[in-house]
């Protein structure tokens, strides 16, 4: 059998031969129906050669104006079939005003519109009775493409969702991914669609089934394509996943399938994010334009993952301007480089240089004038900053100090901390350096005209030394996965959300606040690497093993996220709290900087010395082994 699509450089010259074969079989087999006859009179036959000559004309003409020669058979749809049907009928009118106007002895009105009516519906049925013969010609030749190589090979899949995306994901497989996979049927929960078939794919059940069906038709991948559905439903439907010993990837909406030509581009992992079933943060937008349109906003840090996010966040509000500050040039020139590409018209500035540098930060304040300073630059890596106490203690102390005084002394209207919750009775370096930043914002407040405040939040889903990337790399090396102690919890936000809630509450600070945010659920960590693991398509501590290397230097089991002397308000949004502010004045606090300041310049002290000096600067310091004790 020679393939239908072999004519295809001829394509265009079949389909006019067939459509005139079809106008004058319209018009000949019209006019004998009409007259009752097979045998026309020298007038009739003239008249027939004559309607149809015209007709073919007429019909030609309209049908290259509509450049509908220009279709791809195969790939019209019902939108072409009726233009096919308009054009058609328009070339029915336009014959019968030639009638009218030329005083032709031709067919009436009546005759030659259901002649036209016809030969529009000749027209659309034999493209697609073509269109259903290229389909079916490309599919043979796929499946014997296919059918050469080892069908062992292919992995059955098991899809979730039966809406527009999935269609477009099952024609895929068919056409460019045939002999990759086997689409054994469709989940929805949509009780009208079960026992039907999307583009020849049956849908088999809704959720309730998943296990039943991952198991006894042994499912290798399951593919989520639901765009639209709530956070809670996502969350329920991927831990049934998890039962299963399928990997599951994550499909987006149809726009962007449509926009990229491969499906294995579009295709993600599950995120940790996907799994926590947190819904969408909902902002009082107007204060937040109030707070940044037509001002000019500093983020320190900005080049972090915390600061990047900052940066994209405020560029949809419209500053007047953005500095962005980053010590490391590489962060910086990235973020800089994706804002100018999606906000062109963004007055926007990214400056090299560190916090500790006093001189460089009056250069900046003195330059840019800035209104509101989102402070985010800090050492963060506790490990690290337990071996390198005093690096924590000149970044984050005193680079702060340096921030917090150029903003009161260049009339900065707020100047907003991020905090962290291990700033909460730290049991290590990094979080008693940033207890101490909250002390400085909190004793500054009460002297200065800036308004001062801090937000304090846990960890962060994907951030730089988030656990989460680290546990995908493992998963991808074929583990170990590593937890440090298998009943260690922390509390997990996604980046944008902990920036949208900063940013709001922002907009509350009045001056010496510390705000907390509401970080949902705590999540047990070895919990968390099992999750991946059995969404990547592993089955933990057979697959790949889960190894428990002990809680690191400085660590403890459980993140606090208020300090027991603050008390905690509500405010106008559900997931932002206020701590009260305890009552220090600035004179303690450059008492406690001036011993900072000598322990940095006294080279003999050790990390001993340092961690002692710590503890009677920031009293709720305290050693990491009482911390654990529950």
């Amino acid at each position: 059998m020679i393939p239908i699509k072999r004519f295809g450089k001829y394509r265009r010259y079949i389909l006019i031969l067939i459509d005139i074969i079809i106008i004058i079989m319209a018009y000949f087999f019209g006019e004998a129906f009409i007259c009752d006859t097979v045998r026309f009179t020298p007038q009739q036959l003239n008249t027939l050669i004559i309607n149809t000559i015209l007709a073919v004309l007429v019909y030609e003409i309209v049908i290259f104006a509509l450049k509908l020669y220009n279709n791809i058979t195969r790939f019209e749809t019902g939108k072409d079939y009726l233009t096919y049907l308009a054009a058609s009928i328009f070339s029915g009118a336009v014959i019968c005003l030639i009638n009218k106007l030329f005083k032709l002895d031709l067919l009436s009105i009546k005759h030659n519109m259901s002649i036209a009516l016809f030969i529009g519906i000749a027209l659309i049925a034999y493209r697609i009775i073509i269109r259903t013969l290229l389909i079916y010609d490309t599919d043979r030749l796929l499946e014997e493409k296919n059918s050469k190589g080892n069908k062992t090979d292919k992995r059955n899949l098991l899809i979730i969702g039966g809406g527009d995306a999935t269609k477009i994901i099952i024609d895929s497989i068919k056409h460019t991914m045939r002999g990759q996979y086997n689409v054994v049927g469709i989940i929805d929960d949509n009780a009208g669609k079960i026992g039907y078939k999307i583009n020849g794919v049956k849908v088999l059940g809704n959720r309730d089934k998943i296990i039943e069906i991952a198991k006894e038709q042994n499912i290798n991948d399951i593919f989520f394509s639901i765009a639209n559905i709530d956070a809670k439903n996502r969350k329920e439907i991927l831990n049934i996943c998890q039962q299963t010993k399928a990997r599951v990837r994550i499909l987006p909406g149809v726009t962007e399938i449509i926009s990229n030509k491969k499906l294995i581009e579009n295709l993600k992992n599950v995120e940790i994010d996907d799994i926590l079933g947190r819904d969408p943060i909902k902002l009082d937008n107007e204060n937040i334009e109030e707070l940044i349109k037509n001002n000019t906003i500093l983020v320190t840090g900005g080049g972090g993952s915390i600061g990047s996010e900052l940066c994209r966040q405020i560029a949809k509000h419209n500053p007047k301007k953005l500095i962005i500050l980053d010590i490391y040039e590489n962060n910086a020139y990235n973020i800089q480089m994706e804002l100018q590409r999606n906000y062109p018209t963004l007055d926007l500035d990214a400056i090299i240089g560190s916090v500790r540098d006093k001189a460089k930060i009056e250069w900046l304040f003195n330059t840019y004038r800035p209104q509101v300073v989102f402070h985010a630059a800090a050492h963060k890596h506790v490990p690290l900053m337990e071996v390198s106490p005093l690096e924590a203690i000149k970044n984050n102390v005193f680079g702060t100090y340096n921030v917090v005084n150029a903003s009161d002394k260049y009339n900065v209207k707020k100047f907003i901390l991020i905090s962290t919750d291990k700033a909460v009775n730290p049991t290590n370096i990094m979080g008693a350096t940033k207890r101490m930043c909250e002390m400085i914002i909190q004793a500054k407040d009460k002297s200065s005209k800036t308004e001062y405040a801090a937000v304090r939040f846990g960890n962060v889903l994907g951030s730089n030394g988030s656990v989460v990337p680290l546990f995908k790399e493992q998963i991808e090396q074929g583990g170990p996965v590593t937890v440090t102690h298998k009943d260690i919890i922390r509390y997990f936000m996604t980046i944008s959300e902990a920036v949208q809630l900063v940013i709001q509450a922002a907009t509350y600070a009045k001056g010496g606040e510390i705000f907390v945010l509401d970080m949902g659920e705590p999540v047990k960590i070895y919990d968390l690497a099992v999750s991946m693991i059995k969404l990547s398509g592993y089955e933990p501590n057979v697959d790949i093993q889960i190894k428990i290397s002990g809680l690191r230097p400085g660590e403890k089991l459980y993140e606090e996220l208020l300090m027991g002397e603050e008390g905690l308000t509500k405010t106008e949004h559900e997931k932002i709290f206020i701590g009260k502010p305890i009552d220090l004045q600035m004179s303690e606090i450059e008492e406690k900087l001036e011993t900072l300041q000598t322990l940095i310049t006294d080279e003999s002290k050790t990390i001993i010395d340092v961690r002692n000096e710590m503890k009677k600067i920031v009293p709720t310091f305290r050693d990491q082994g009482e911390s654990n004790k529950k």
